[in-house]
């Protein structure tokens, strides 16, 4: 009997340019013990779920082995590892995008932090193989680390984990973290706190005016049952509230709740 997948588990995806460690780093999660792992064959055709549940965790891990047809191995292994990246961002919740120490950021790694982006994905940084760093002061993560927000800036509230899939240094820190991403991306404000929050920043710095009309915005709430977290702001004129200031709200919002990981919509209507 087939087991369904649960939508109430969360969907984690390691993805990343060949030789980041991603395999390294499931047979880390999963190592020898075959047992603990249940594999469901995959709502789509080339993806299949690992369910992992040891140590307190309980999670699928998306994998999608089958997108490369054997018959046409000589085809470009590139595209194919582009197109199987595709497919497990877009059945996972939770993204786990690796990063290889020992070769900084590079072009491909953006263009799969784009992919798990425009998908609407959470997203935890792995810098994989951390132990062949010569050089591990703090001084060089921090640097590490300033450089990885710089390159996916606007979006920058995502944790970054130094680990080693090889030494299984912060192999469980990876999956505690996903985890609280996971739990993140289903998290509610209520309305009153977040109208006794929003409000009086607010009043205090409103949207800028424009040809002399006054932007107010009265009401704010979030929207139930949305893929990611999204945020209404009620204004008089919301054709007139532009990109830089829904950043603000998304900042603050940010800072007063944990969306660490999680990207947010924020939509401006009319009162």
């Amino acid at each position: 009997a087939k087991e369904e997948v649960d939508d109430n588990i969360p969907r984690f995806a390691v993805v990343g340019r060949p030789n980041a460690g991603k395999s390294s780093l499931v047979n880390a999660f999963i190592g020898e013990d075959r047992n603990i792992v249940t594999d469901i064959a995959g709502t789509t055709r080339d993806s299949i779920y690992t369910r992992y549940n040891k140590f307190g965790f309980d999670f699928y891990l998306v994998d999608t082995a089958g997108i490369r047809r054997k018959n046409k191995v000589s085809e470009d292994l590139e595209y194919y590892s582009v197109m199987r990246s595709i497919r497990s961002i877009e059945n996972s919740d939770v993204c786990i995008l690796m990063i290889d120490a020992t070769r900084g950021i590079e072009s491909q790694d953006l263009n799969i932090f784009q992919l798990i982006q425009r998908n609407n994905k959470s997203l935890v940084v792995v810098v994989n193989k951390w132990d062949l760093v010569e050089e591990k002061t703090s001084v060089v993560m921090k640097e590490f680390e300033y450089a990885i927000r710089q390159r996916m800036a606007p979006f920058d509230d995502f944790p970054i984990i130094f680990a080693s899939a090889l030494t299984k240094q912060r192999i469980f820190k990876v999956l505690e973290t996903a985890k609280d991403v996971f739990l993140s991306r289903k998290a509610r404000v209520s309305t009153a706190e977040l109208n006794e929050e929003m409000l009086p920043l607010i009043e205090a710095y409103p949207p800028p005016s424009i040809k002399g009309k006054y932007i107010k915005i009265k009401y704010c709430m979030q929207l139930p049952n949305t893929q990611i977290p999204s945020f209404v702001f009620y204004a008089n004129l919301p054709q007139y509230v532009k990109e830089p200031y829904k950043r603000f709200l998304e900042n603050k919002i940010r800072e007063r709740w944990n969306f660490c990981g999680t990207p947010i919509n924020i939509f401006i209507r009319q009162k």
